[in-house]
C-alpha cells in the first residue's frame, strides 16, 4: 500500500524554527506528502518553499487546547487562509462539549465552515478526554455542521488516536464526512491498519520513518 497520498507530514512543536519547517517542506517535496500541517506562524513559509509542488499546506486553528474565543479561531483561519493555506484543523471547545454546549460548539463549526469555503475544514475533537458518548455526539455535531473531516487528536492530550475510538468514529458518521487519525501514528503497520478501517488522512510527524 503506498501511504504518501494519506500522510499530512507534520510539525507542530512550540520549539519548531523556521529551518525545521523548511526541512519539513523538503520531505514533503521528496516523499510527495499530501501535506504539510503546521502553527499558523509559519504558512506563509511553508507556502513558498511548497510552491509549485504539489503539497498542500495545512494549519492549526485554535490549537492545542480549543478553548480560545469564536472571534479569535475566525481571525486566525482567515490569516491562514489569506496567507494560501489550503487546509484549516481546527480544535473544538471541550469545555462547551462536555458541558452539554452543543448548540455554542455547533454554531462555532458553522461559523468556520462558512469562512473556509472551498478550503477544506477538518475538525479535531480531541477523543482521550471524551467518553465514547461524548466522541459520539461530537462527531454528529461536525457532520452537522459541514465540515469535510472530523479528527482524532491534536498530539499535545493524555492521548492520540486509538483503533477503538476510530471504529466508533467511523461507526458514527459512516461516509458522510472523512476521518483523519492523528497522535501517536509512528509505525507502517498502524498506519495501514488505520487506513483499512477507512481513514482517510493521517496526521504523523513520522512519516518519513512510515514509508
Amino acid at each position: 500500500m503506498k501511504l504518501q497520498p494519506y500522510i499530512d507530514h507534520t510539525l507542530l512543536k512550540p520549539t519548531a524554527r523556521p529551518e525545521d519547517i523548511k526541512r519539513l517542506c523538503r520531505e514533503a517535496r521528496e516523499y510527495r506528502f499530501f501535506a504539510v500541517c503546521v502553527n499558523s506562524v509559519y504558512v506563509p513559509l511553508a507556502r513558498r518553499e511548497l510552491e509549485g509542488s504539489g503539497v498542500q499546506v495545512a494549519a492549526v486553528i485554535g490549537f492545542p487546547l480549543g478553548a480560545m474565543a469564536t472571534k479569535v479561531k475566525i481571525q486566525e483561519a482567515a490569516y491562514c487562509l489569506e496567507q494560501g493555506a489550503d487546509e484549516i484543523d481546527m480544535v473544538i471547545n471541550l469545555g462547551w462539549l462536555t458541558s452539554e454546549g452543543y448548540n455554542e460548539v455547533l454554531e462555532e463549526l458553522k461559523s468556520l465552515r462558512a469562512l473556509t469555503t472551498g478550503r477544506v475544514l477538518k475538525v479535531i475533537i480531541e477523543t482521550c478526554y471524551l467518553s465514547k458518548d461524548e466522541i459520539v455526539k461530537a462527531c454528529e455535531l461536525v457532520v452537522q455542521s459541514g465540515a469535510d473531516f472530523v479528527k482524532t487528536s491534536t498530539g499535545f492530550g493524555t492521548g492520540g488516536a486509538t483503533f477503538d475510538d476510530v471504529a466508533l468514529m467511523k461507526t458514527t458518521v459512516g461516509d458522510k464526512i472523512r476521518i483523519k487519525a492523528s497522535g501517536g501514528i509512528r509505525d507502517r503497520e498502524s498506519a495501514q491498519k488505520y487506513i483499512e478501517m477507512g481513514v482517510s488522512r493521517l496526521g504523523t510527524s513520522s512519516g518519513t520513518k512510515i514509508v
